[in-house]
């Protein structure tokens, strides 16, 4: 038997997967984890989510689905951190392919169900965005998660929905997603993490760092990308279930895209429900960025300005943060982050609270 994780937003959600996986089922039972390659701008220049023509070296699962094995490549200049995860984890990638709605990702999610035959099917989302209503000041993220949703909603076979680590997304807060959240299914501990620790030393998600840093016991503040502080509490490990019903009720962009057969129409109801379509962010700052080069990393600069962030974030109460954030901060391109924290691990590696950096508060 087989159990599928369908990874709500992609990216952070397909690593969370991996510790879901270790933490529910021991990686006892081969799992299948269903997930978008969609890692932003981070990792790839292109907006919105990638395709099977996206890839070489897909390998065929079922007539809609492919897998990502270790040896497949985004074709340039698009790029996708699934095939380096698929070499680090014993889980199987097979991707989620948005190009034809939700009606196209419904008959993805019913041939793999057939195929399969599946012991249970899973639906992760970190963070809990997925059980936004639509109109939330803070939603930044909406249209991945309300694809899987309304995908999951009509497969006809039992899906679980699953939150880990409410609002450590940044999204919706904790105390907006208390009276949403069903029963706790499990706390998430160090063991859960482990089988993903190398791939959260180089994977850009924060959410996942901040939830596997929170398995690992790290509590405090964290500033993330864009400023935002998200807390670091005893409720960050937890893994909630949800009604997926509700979910789906409430989930306005959910609803209204279920009769989608393409992306166009996803995003043009993205912008009617939500007022944007984050593609369409995504296109403005590739827009921005394109043929931009980064700046050479001065050391010497780059710990000087360190230390000037510490004391601002020191002044707000912030304990941690993420490298995409210091990145950012730094006035240096996402494509530097894993270089930027070679050079602050090798030079602060006290500071180093895997996979966050922790402030400095004179110890």
């Amino acid at each position: 038997m087989t159990r599928v994780i369908v990874a709500a937003g992609g990216g952070g959600d397909a690593v969370a997967a991996v510790m879901l996986d270790a933490a529910l089922y021991g990686g006892e039972t081969p799992t299948v984890v269903f997930s978008y390659a969609w890692d932003r701008l981070l990792v790839d220049p292109v907006p919105g989510p990638r395709g099977p023509a996206n890839f070489r070296g897909l390998r065929p699962l079922t007539r809609s689905v492919r897998t990502v094995p270790a040896d497949a490549a985004a074709i340039a200049p698009a790029g996708s951190t699934l095939p380096r995860l698929a070499a680090e984890v014993p889980q199987t990638f097979a991707l989620i392919d948005p190009h034809h709605g939700a009606e196209g990702m419904v008959r993805q999610l019913e041939e793999l169900v057939q195929y399969l035959e599946p012991e249970s099917v899973d639906l992760l989302d970190v963070g809990g965005d997925i059980l936004a209503r639509g109109d939330e000041a803070t939603l930044r993220s909406p249209l991945a998660d309300a694809l899987t949703l309304a995908a999951c909603c009509e497969l006809n076979f039992p899906v679980r929905l699953l939150v880990a680590g409410p609002g450590l997304d940044g999204e919706l807060p904790a105390e907006v997603l208390r009276d949403r959240l069903g029963p706790v299914v499990l706390s998430l501990a160090a063991e859960h993490v482990a089988p993903a620790s190398s791939v959260l030393e180089w994977h850009p998600s924060e959410a996942t760092a901040m939830l596997a840093a929170a398995a690992r016991g790290a509590r405090g503040r964290c500033e993330v990308s864009g400023g935002a502080p998200v807390p670091l509490t005893d409720v960050g490990p937890f893994v909630y279930e949800a009604d997926l019903d509700e979910a789906l009720h409430r989930n306005q962009l959910a609803g209204a895209i279920l009769a989608t057969e393409n992306l166009h129409q996803v995003e043009q109801y993205s912008r009617e429900i939500c007022g944007f379509s984050e593609i369409d962010d995504e296109r403005h700052q590739a827009g921005r960025l394109g043929g931009q080069a980064p700046p050479e990393i001065d050391p010497a600069a780059v710990l000087r300005q360190l230390d000037d962030f510490e004391a601002d974030a020191r002044g707000s109460g912030i304990t941690h943060t993420t490298f995409r954030r210091l990145t950012e901060v730094l006035g240096l391109s996402g494509t530097q982050r894993l270089e930027l924290r070679a050079l602050l691990l090798n030079s602060r590696p006290e500071r180093y609270e895997a996979p966050l950096w922790r402030i400095s508060y004179g110890d």
